[in-house]
């Protein structure tokens, strides 16, 4: 049930008999006509601007329409005022019958109640987290996976078919670069004194596994040439780090569905074939690139490349796809990955990068443009910098890491659900402060525990009412005398419960998951505000002694917001709780 999807109908109706009267031409466009909670909530209940957009096509003053189709509004058992504001807004007030069955529309649809068919099973593929398999996750690689892993959710939720997937970056030089330190733990395990060059990987996380590799392959690779090596323990290394990678995401409660390998590209053909299909395009030719704006590099000499004429989909300057010496480019098995993608059938691609990505957004839209003929969307979420601090003071760098500090040090601290909500209390592309202090203390001012502690309230009213031996099912729930609901405070939870469906299809249109952790907190508010309000006026209580159907129509009414709580917190991959200690 979306209620404001439900007025909006009634609207449509009014205006299709307006048409059929001859009030209005036909032919008109209602896409645009919406229903929405007005700006000012004192202004009503809803809002429509189906007046201002028909206005001009329909040749006629606003306000005529407007005062017209308020008529008609009115006329609707659920609609006890429609009036005209301004120009031609109309602003519409409900009546409380339609507030009090809203409540039984969430306890009978239960966490399914907010459930959009929007996507129309659309494939979707969400690639997120794709940190190099040098090392374990850091902080920056945990907001991505909370936002990718939180979005992919939204849109499930939102009636898209999802693929959750990971890229593997093993197919480039910082591969080798890890080979080269794990066999110098390799040699440290064999009671060699061994020192790291300058770019390699000193954490102490590798200890292990050149341990390990140690007991594996005995002395076979000691005193040998890097030629002898190289190879086996790059692969070695690889798959040690991606079961440390897996584990972290186990710890956070992130679980992929597909992993690629960048290197099953390579020796493939499959770099061949996406760059093919862009020349068979006309989209690939050789030829020298502007030198680059502002200080050109000492070094910078024009080179004759292998180009991409990207600008042709957007982007700013066409992208080398092979370098002068025959090699290709970063961008070339990207592409070769995207194309990947597209042949896989998803309608839609989603990347979440980092925000030092940022100069990759353009070729990488441009090449996926290029690809599919501008028929599958790829959109490019970049996730802003995360910065820590504990008793006040930035939180220092990992140890065991070497040089930052890992996901595994902020799910450590705080857990995996203060984690997850607080990467989430922030829009994606706006930095984040993470205090481990005040993520983790019990007032208003931490919207984690104002979410949990709203959920843990209403456990603790069923608690309560059961011992009072008042039954609190919810199919028991759904069937209370709900008219029993009509003060302004209860009736403003429910006005808030009527959001959800219609949250959960702008946050699945926008890709934007951080618009659930912000309504929950909402939400929160108003049974808190509600709760408070029974401290001073005993009929607003949730348990009235004595009163079981009383009692049971407002424990419906905070039975509906534990249920659409939930239905939230599954969506960002956070656990309810029922009792806060």
């Amino acid at each position: 049930m979306n209620l404001f999807t439900d007025l909006r109908a009634l609207v449509i109706d009014s205006l299709n008999q307006m048409v059929s009267e001859g009030a209005l031409p036909e032919g008109l466009d209602f896409a645009n006509v919406a229903v929405e909670p007005p700006r000012d909530p004192a202004h009503g209940d809803m809002a429509t601007n189906a007046a201002m957009v028909l206005a001009k096509p329909a040749g006629l003053k606003p306000r005529d329409i407007a005062d017209r189709l308020a008529a008609r509004l009115a006329a609707d058992p659920r609609v006890t005022v429609a009036e005209v504001a301004g120009p031609g807004f109309l602003n519409l007030r409900l009546a409380p019958v339609v507030w009090q069955g809203l409540v039984k529309a969430v306890l009978d649809g239960g966490i399914e109640y907010g459930r959009s068919q929007m996507g129309q099973g659309q494939r979707v593929n969400v690639e997120y987290v794709s940190a190099n398999p040098t090392g374990p996750l850091h902080v920056g690689h945990t907001r991505g996976a909370v936002f990718g892993d939180a979005l992919a959710s939204l849109l499930a939720y939102s009636g898209h078919e999802v693929t959750r997937e990971y890229y593997i970056n093993d197919g480039g030089a910082q591969v080798d670069v890890l080979a080269r330190s794990v066999y110098l733990r390799y040699l440290e395990a064999h009671g060699e004194a061994v020192e790291f060059p300058e770019g390699t990987y000193p954490g102490e996380y590798l200890v292990e596994v050149g341990q390990k590799l140690m007991e594996e392959a005995g002395d076979r690779y000691v005193d040998q040439p890097e030629e002898v090596w190289l190879a086996a323990v790059r692969e070695y290394a690889t798959e040690a780090m991606m079961e440390l990678i897996r584990a972290d995401l186990k710890a956070l409660g992130v679980e992929m569905d597909v992993f690629f390998s960048e290197k099953s590209l390579y020796g493939t053909g499959r770099i061949e074939g996406a760059l093919q299909e862009l020349q068979r395009k006309g989209l690939i030719y050789e030829g020298v690139l502007e030198p680059p704006k502002g200080k050109t590099p000492e070094d910078w000499e024009p080179r004759e490349q292998t180009l991409f004429r990207s600008t042709e989909h957007g982007d700013d300057v066409d992208r080398p796809v092979k370098k002068s010496d025959g090699s290709w480019t970063y961008f070339a098995p990207d592409i070769a990955y995207h194309y990947d993608k597209i042949e896989r059938g998803f309608h839609q691609l989603i990347d979440v990068f980092g925000a030092d990505h940022g100069g990759y957004v353009k070729r990488m839209k441009a090449a996926v443009s290029a690809l599919s003929d501008g028929k599958v969307p790829l959109d490019i979420k970049l996730t802003q910098l995360v910065k820590l601090y504990k008793n006040g003071q930035p939180f220092k760098m990992s140890k065991r890491a070497g040089n930052f500090v890992t996901l595994r040090d902020v799910v450590d601290q705080v857990g995996p659900d203060v984690t997850r909500f607080v990467m989430l209390t922030r829009k994606n592309d706006a930095p984040l402060d993470f205090d481990f202090d005040k993520v983790l203390e019990q007032s208003k001012d931490n919207p984690v525990f104002y979410v949990q502690y709203a959920h843990a309230r209403v456990c603790s009213v069923l608690r309560k009412a059961v011992e009072a031996g008042i039954a609190v099912d919810d199919e028991t729930l759904a069937g209370a005398d709900l008219t029993k609901l009509g003060h302004e405070a209860e009736l403003a939870v429910a006005k808030k419960l009527a959001e959800w469906p219609r949250l959960v299809e702008i946050a699945a249109r926008t890709h934007e998951p951080h618009r659930v952790a912000f309504y929950l907190y909402e939400l929160a508010s108003e049974l808190h505000a509600l709760w408070n309000r029974g401290n001073e006026d005993p009929s607003l209580r949730f348990l009235q002694e004595g009163d079981a159907a009383t009692s049971q129509a407002k424990i419906a009414l905070a039975r509906a917001v534990a249920v659409v709580i939930s239905a939230g917190l599954a969506i960002l991959g956070v656990t309810p709780v029922e009792e806060m200690r």
